[in-house]
């Protein structure tokens, strides 16, 4: 089984699907992340859900390396309000998603 978005509701979480590669996808991009990254990418995480404040940022990385347990895909993608974290995150340590995006898109 895959994960993705239902095409009829762009609001719901990620659902499950068997013809979606959206999981896959995402665990090969956390996946193709050095160590580094990846902690800071769950360091992110932590600082948006407010488990660390932005002055913490290095020590939240150093936490997500030293408590690594499981594949980091996988604990991220068990986060149900990972993108929410992740946005509030960069907010808290000032980027603008929507001015990341304005390069992107």
């Amino acid at each position: 089984m895959r994960f993705g978005f239902r095409d009829d509701d762009s609001d719901t979480i990620l659902e499950n699907f068997s013809n979606d590669s959206t999981r896959s996808e995402l665990e090969e991009f956390i996946g193709g992340l050095n160590r580094d990254e990846q902690a800071s990418l769950v360091a992110l995480a932590w600082l948006g859900r407010g488990s660390f404040a932005p002055e913490e940022l290095d020590d939240a990385i150093e936490t997500a390396k030293s408590e690594r347990a499981s594949r980091t895909g996988d604990y991220l993608i068990g986060i149900p309000l990972l993108a929410d974290y992740l946005e509030e995150g960069l907010d808290k340590l000032g980027v603008s998603v929507e001015d990341a995006e304005k390069g992107i898109l």
